[in-house]
């Protein structure tokens, strides 16, 4: 529906990213490897720190296309796990399309071979691989919104997501994987909301955003009752976010109320209904013949996008009062799960494809 009118053995990687390294000290300067060395070399020898303190600390080659970085965050004061799928052709500039994951960050150990992911759950390897576009997937940042928030969290820590995310990550990416200047950034669930605040706090940054099965406005009761449970259900605190419920910041970090400024953003969003569709089945993606999955996708999965839904309406119709053009999906059937993601991001891919210059 359319509104307006619109992953070579590690020790061998790890030995060749030190020379580069050493190069790169030694110099002054940027080394930049032969065109034939390992991708994670390259990107090594490319990368500079930027002037906020961040900087590439490490790059390996992981399983398959994965290129496994570590970047240290200086707003956060400690390094997050990157993936990256190069380019088809990592030899040539590319856009960039930044793929957040949802409630647990992609993983729940730090490793994102342990979670639930972009990697782990969709074909996005696949998808990807004869795309002039490199992938770069964030791991950790759960119930965060992956925003900066006001105050460190007992538990969960200094969160300055935001940051790292609009002023930190693409400059060590781009310089890293020749990036164009053009990103897009989508996410699914907690992250679909983050895709809009992370667009509005940074305008220019993203030509397109993608948000899949979420309620973007955060700030009137319903959405304050689902940010807090996002939050306490990875044991922090939401008052650490954005402040006691009555604090203006609600509001001001409420993509739902400012959409209006993103009328030169390129936008898909997209639902289920909680009604079980094709996907929800006992061989579906991800069910694995088990019927306990099953039971929790149509059960747990269900409810979610049934509330996302009413959310995505209420969306719609904000988007249509204001004439800005958008894509908005709102799928017959469908769950709260990683097989429709997989839809939506194969779905929305044309669109971001031809924001980033084709």
């Amino acid at each position: 529906m359319r509104i307006g009118d619109g992953l070579a053995p590690r020790r061998g990687v790890r030995a060749a990213v030190l020379a580069c390294a050493v190069l790169l000290l030694c110099s002054g300067g940027v080394a930049f490897a032969e065109p034939d060395a390992p991708i994670a070399a390259r990107a090594s020898a490319a990368a500079r720190e930027s002037p906020n303190g961040s900087r590439l600390v490490d790059a390996v080659q992981g399983p398959g296309r994965v290129l496994e970085l570590t970047v240290y965050s200086a707003a956060m004061g400690r390094p997050i796990a990157v993936e990256v799928l190069p380019a088809a052709d990592d030899s040539r500039p590319a856009p960039v399309l930044y793929l957040l994951n949802g409630i647990d960050g992609g993983t729940e150990t730090g490793k994102w071979s342990d979670g639930g992911n972009w990697l782990t759950k969709t074909d996005a390897a696949r998808f990807f691989a004869d795309q002039q576009v490199t992938v770069v997937m964030p791991v950790g940042g759960g119930g965060t919104l992956f925003a900066d928030w006001r105050a460190d969290d007992p538990v969960l820590g200094r969160q300055r997501w935001g940051t790292f995310l609009t002023a930190e990550l693409p400059a060590i990416i781009d310089s890293a994987f020749h990036g164009t200047g053009a990103n897009a950034i989508a996410g699914p669930s907690m992250a679909s909301s983050a895709v809009f605040r992370l667009a509005l706090a940074a305008p220019g940054r993203f030509r397109a955003i993608g948000s899949y099965s979420g309620c973007v406005r955060t700030s009137d009761p319903l959405g304050q009752a689902i940010v807090a449970a996002m939050v306490v259900g990875q044991r922090g605190d939401p008052r650490n976010l954005w402040g006691p419920l009555d604090d203006p910041a609600w509001a001001a970090n409420d993509p739902y109320l400012h959409v209006a400024e993103l009328r030169d953003t390129t936008v898909y969003v997209s639902t289920g209904t909680g009604q079980a569709g094709p996907l929800d089945t006992l061989d579906g993606p991800g069910i694995n013949a088990n019927p306990l999955k099953l039971l929790d996708q149509l059960t747990v999965g269900g409810m979610l996008d049934g509330i996302t839904a009413a959310c995505t309406a209420q969306l719609r119709e904000r988007l249509r009062e204001l004439n800005i053009p958008a894509t908005v999906d709102e799928r017959p059937t469908g769950t709260h799960s990683w097989g429709y993601w997989q839809q939506d991001l194969h779905n929305s891919w044309p669109l971001f494809r031809a924001a980033l210059g084709g």
